[in-house]
Formats: structure tokens, sequence, C-alpha cells
């Protein structure tokens, strides 16, 4: 008991720490974020479609390679689209900042889609990175 008083600083510092490394696993923004290095073994090993749920314009102005674009607030009536790849992991990707994809991973969720991925920091991150842009 007296180690507990004498070290209750240290105890409750422990906890917060502790609290703050479980935060992010427990309680993800949508549920399925994934970094660059994930979403570029996605493509390249598991045949991903990249999904750009973006406005036209922004995807015109660049895009990665191969990517779908269905901009977020049609994706409801142009789902039957998406139907031949609801076994295949999707990565989503947004414009940095604004996380369309919260809305668009549920909409796909919710129509029986499993295995969908959100580009943590959206376009911006995958520019920052040097990977690979299509203009049109």
């Amino acid at each position: 008991m007296t180690f507990l008083q004498n070290n209750i600083a240290l105890i409750v510092a422990a906890l917060l720490s502790g609290g703050m490394l479980l935060w992010p696993l427990l309680f993800r923004r949508s549920g399925h974020e994934v970094d660059t290095l994930v979403a570029v073994q996605l493509i390249n090993y598991k045949d991903a479609l990249v999904l750009d749920v973006r406005e036209g314009s922004e995807y015109e102005s660049g895009h990665v390679p191969n990517s779908k674009h269905i901009p977020a607030d049609k994706l409801e009536e142009r789902m039957h689209e998406l139907e031949k790849f609801k076994s295949k992991p999707i990565v989503l990707i947004h414009r940095s900042g604004v996380n369309s994809t919260g809305k668009a991973g549920s909409i796909l969720r919710k129509h029986g889609f499993e295995h969908v991925h959100n580009l943590e920091g959206g376009i911006d991150v995958w520019r920052q990175a040097n990977l690979p842009i299509v203009k049109k």
C-alpha cells in the first residue's frame, strides 16, 4: 500500500502513457487506415483496387495509376461498377485533410465490401512519398 502512495505520480503517468499508446489501436477514425507502404503492398501483391473518391477536377490534376474514380457523393448510385471487386482489397484515396473516405468506407462496408482501407493522409502523402502520379 505504501508503494502505491509513494509512487502515485509514476503509476498515473504509466497508465496515461499506456492509454495513449493503445488509443490509436482502439479508436481509429475510419477503422482501416494504411500508410503508403502497406497501400503499395496491397496493390502489388493482393491486386487491390485503388478507388479515388475525390472530385473530378482533383482526380484529373493527378491520381494513382490504374485507379478508378468515383466521387464519394456518387458512390451509392455507381455501386454496380464495383461489384466485381467485392472479394479484393480496396484502397480509398481522398484529399489530405478532407476525409471523405470515412463516408465512402461506410458505404462500401454496408454493401458487403470487407477489405476496405483508407490511405492515411490521402493523395498528398502519396505525392510526398514520390510514388507515381498520372495526370489527365
